[in-house]
């Protein structure tokens, strides 16, 4: 045995060869920089999103009118849901609201990231996708606001215009007739930026040699845009498709500034309904029952929003 070799060999008695396992003290002091990070997440969830549910759902079963303690009532205030004709038009209202603003929304959005996907000069792009995106960052109440005062029946900047090419005054806030397609065409002034930003970021990640196989195949831009950007930009669809479904279903800023859920009940979301039953009527147990049961259905049409997209949404 050579010199080298005897001073290699590590001395008997001693296994170096498996590394030192970490003390019990040792993985508790490793773990609390974790458990201090969550911690203020955890408590505001629990505060704040759990708490109030837990809450909901026993109000939901009570009589409750803020000024006497609750008192249970059973499935009474569920029973009520099925007989209240006014809670069916909220929701007819809000469906409307939905089937109306979320495919506007995603295909004008989808339309706009497309064209600013195109060749053109960076300050033209940066100036275009500014001015679509910048409504989405000014509060919804004062966009409300001034979009009140253009869609005025006398003095309106909308019917002005209408009155230069022949068109009569449009009651647009106070016909039960245009009352909903008012606030869809705010919402989607509004809010069309956002979807724009994203999926304009999602056409920006597909890589241009699917686009050169198709050109060398004889694709149109027809057939690039539904074989290639479609199926490659189906996750960020679908994402702002169900991001802005759940948006369309909690509506109400805009129409308690617009319309104030008028003429009548032609405007009036279910989740002003919930606001003025229990804020205006005070009755606690029936607005926690009507709740829980706008939780239910967002619940339900976003398991299926998921359970279809199996079938179109593609990852790579």
């Amino acid at each position: 045995m050579t010199a080298i070799q005897a001073t290699a060999r590590p001395p008997r008695g001693r296994d170096y060869s498996r590394r030192t396992a970490p003390t019990r003290r040792g993985r508790r002091i490793s773990q609390w920089p974790g458990i201090l990070f969550v911690t203020p997440a955890t408590v505001g969830f629990a505060v704040f999103v759990l708490l109030p549910l837990v809450l909901t759902v026993y109000y939901s079963f009570t009589s409750y009118d803020l000024f006497s303690p609750p008192q249970g009532n059973g499935l009474s205030n569920y029973h009520h849901l099925a007989d209240d004709t006014r809670l069916r038009q909220t929701y007819l209202n809000t469906a409307i609201f939905c089937v109306l603003a979320v495919p506007l929304n995603v295909g004008l959005a989808l339309l706009l990231a497309v064209g600013l996907n195109r060749r053109m000069s960076g300050w033209l792009r940066v100036t275009i996708r500014s001015a679509f995106f910048f409504p989405s960052l000014v509060g919804l109440i004062f966009v409300a606001i001034v979009w009140q005062f253009f869609l005025q029946t006398d003095d309106g900047i909308f019917n002005y215009y209408l009155g230069l090419v022949g068109i009569g005054p449009v009651h647009w806030l106070s016909s039960s007739s245009w009352a909903l397609p008012s606030i869809v065409i705010l919402d989607v002034w509004k809010n069309v930026g956002l979807a724009m930003l994203i999926l304009l970021a999602g056409l920006q990640g597909i890589p241009r040699v699917y686009y050169e196989a198709a050109s060398l195949d004889g694709a149109s831009a027809w057939r690039q845009f539904r074989s290639v950007t479609v199926p490659l930009l189906s996750p960020q669809i679908f994402f702002v498709t169900t991001l802005y479904l759940i948006g369309a279903l909690k509506v109400f800023d805009s129409i308690v500034v617009l319309t104030n859920g008028g003429p009548g009940d032609s405007s009036r979301s279910v989740v002003m309904y919930i606001y003025e039953k229990a804020f205006q009527s005070f009755d606690f147990g029936y607005a926690a029952a009507v709740s829980v049961s706008l939780l239910v259905v967002i619940g339900i049409v976003t398991a299926l929003q998921f359970r279809v997209s199996r079938k179109w949404v593609h990852y790579e």
